[in-house]
């Protein structure tokens, strides 16, 4: 696992260009760029690799020191954060609008941190604009005049950077490089086995306000996304890397996904399209569900891009201290209403008593494990293509079964990854009835053999005697079988065809041999054509009508 390298934390208040310039210096569109200021909320992480030298960039969301409300005041402690790791503060300022007393007080609160302070004026964007930049100065000693939009001025900025943190770099290094070592001591890998594993790449999908964010912060074991009651906080994907037992994984928190009719504003779509292209990228996805409100239409829809998507799938039923705490309150009022009822029937009779006191009793769960069970029985019944995918009852909020999540995602991961020699899958093959799968076809089924053609997701080619596809039934009942068998836990089956040709169709395609016995022979007319008479061997057939008499030869 490399070094931590120098990290340049970009700075400054809403809306002067901080993610523009954070997307022209990683070469990425990572953060969402609109005229509404206060979109990026969260830090985003990126890198930059300039004069040979790798370079951490991180953007940070607008500052406002003063402001009271929830939301600024949680992007401000992140943004501390972000100072405290920082080699290089950018302090981004619009060179139009000249010095304001945010940018002063912004500078001051910089300059006690202690840290090599830059000043980017940024939005010149001509050469007769650059005398805007003056005015900076009274902020800083270092003022370059730059376009985040058009990529002017980067040059010198980097220059200028790389010339500051020099010196200091293999310093850094080294005291990185200590602590990840210390680091792979505790989680017993050596440097080789984590510079040659790749990352297992986890995106954590929902809805708005499921607590997708409260998750990643407990699993990253930090404040790391902003959490608040308000729905749609995160904005951005938000990447973290997480070493735990000799293995890396990468958390991406997206934002909630709505459907298109609910997001009017243009930076709400932009964050919709932003979280499915990081489940695009991603091998696990972790769908969030809130367990108090049961699964949604909502979530049916999300778990379907998922799926869609090809990736592996845990179900994640979280809030689940809420959901148990309002079964637990059910079973109290039914308590009370079989009590009540008890008193009110002593007149009626004991047999009508008994049957009404049996139907209030019915509902009553004595146990965890039975509400556990009724919850995933309702769960299979709302999202019935996703029976592959586990399901793990959790609360982020109080960590409780959270652990257990790290598990599943290996289990989940490694069978994604998996690969079957044909010979084992033949194998397999052999040993299934294939006539008890009910397929609509005009013809006996038969699978020659199979193959895997990759993996994640794992796909396998059949070699079949049908002329089209086979049925999606069909298919289904070979994707159960290969799970029983192999144990593709969370991961989607896909399956190719190799269908046998029709004889139409490959009449005229064999070898040269064979077309030439079918071709006419020359001089001799063929059906259809002027000239062509019926062999005299072979008279025509002659039909009778109705009822008429055979005619005699004589």
């Amino acid at each position: 696992m490399p070094a931590q390298p120098p990290s340049i934390v970009i700075v400054g208040r809403p809306n002067v260009g901080k993610s523009t310039l954070f997307n022209r210096l990683t070469g990425t569109r990572r953060s969402i760029v609109t005229d509404e200021p206060g979109i990026t909320r969260d830090r985003i992480y990126g890198t930059l690799t300039w004069e040979g030298q790798s370079l951490e960039v991180v953007d940070t969301g607008g500052i406002v020191p003063d402001e009271k409300a929830a939301i600024p005041r949680e992007i401000l402690r992140q943004a501390r954060k972000a100072f405290d790791k920082a080699s290089v503060l950018v302090l981004v300022v619009d060179a139009r609008e000249g010095v304001t007393p945010l940018d002063e007080e912004l500078a001051r609160l910089l300059r006690d941190t202690g840290k090599p302070l830059f000043i980017a004026a940024n939005k010149v964007d001509t050469q007769q604009q650059e005398a805007q930049s003056a005015v900076f100065y009274q902020l800083g000693k270092q003022v370059f005049p730059v376009s985040a939009e058009h990529g002017s001025g980067m040059e010198e900025l980097l220059d200028s950077v790389i010339e500051t943190i020099g010196p200091a770099v293999p310093e850094a290094e080294r005291a990185s490089a200590a602590a990840v070592s210390s680091i792979q001591d505790e989680a017993g890998a050596s440097p080789e086995k984590l510079k040659e594993e790749k990352p297992i790449e986890v995106a954590i999908i929902g809805r708005p306000n499921v607590g997708k964010s409260t998750l990643l912060n407990r699993l990253a074991g930090e404040e790391r996304s902003i959490v608040s009651a308000e729905p749609g906080t995160t904005r951005d994907s938000v990447d973290t890397d997480v070493l735990r037992n000799g293995k890396v994984y990468r958390f991406v928190d997206t934002a909630g996904i709505r459907r298109k009719g609910k997001t009017k504003l243009v930076a709400e779509k932009l964050s919709v399209v932003m979280a499915r292209r990081s489940l695009e990228r991603a091998d696990v996805a972790l769908l969030v569900v809130d367990a108090e409100l049961g699964v949604t239409a909502s979530d049916a829809t999300i778990a379907g891009y998922a799926e869609d998507s090809g990736r592996s799938v845990i179900i994640v039923m979280n809030k689940w201290d809420l959901a148990t705490a309002a079964a637990r309150d059910a079973s109290e009022r039914a308590k009370r209403g079989a009590t009540a009822e008890r008193a009110g029937s002593r007149t009626d009779g004991k047999k009508d008593f008994h049957h009404r006191s049996q139907r209030n009793s019915e509902p009553v769960l004595s146990t965890e494990e039975h509400l556990i069970k009724d919850y995933e029985e309702l769960i299979r019944a709302k999202l019935k293509f996703l029976s592959y995918a586990p399901i793990i009852f959790l609360s982020a909020k109080t960590g409780d079964r959270v652990a257990k999540l790290y598990s599943l995602i290996d289990q989940v991961a490694a069978a994604r990854r998996r690969r079957i020699t044909t010979g084992e899958l033949n194998r397999w093959l052999s040993e299934v009835d294939l006539q008890r799968g009910t397929s609509p076809m005009s013809r006996r089924l038969k699978i020659f053999y199979v193959t895997q053609a990759s993996s994640s997701p794992p796909t396998f080619v059949l070699f079949t005697n049908q002329t089209q596809r086979l049925h999606f039934s069909y298919e289904r009942f070979l994707e159960n079988r290969l799970r029983e068998h192999f144990q593709f836990l969370g991961a989607p089956i896909r399956f190719l065809q190799r269908m046998k040709e029709k004889r139409g169709a490959s009449r005229g395609e064999g070898d040269s041999s064979n077309r030439a016995s079918r071709r006419p022979q020359a001089g001799r007319p063929t059906r259809g054509r002027p000239g062509w008479k019926p062999d005299a061997k072979q008279p025509p057939k002659r039909r009778s009508r109705p009822g008429a008499k055979p005619r005699s030869r004589d």
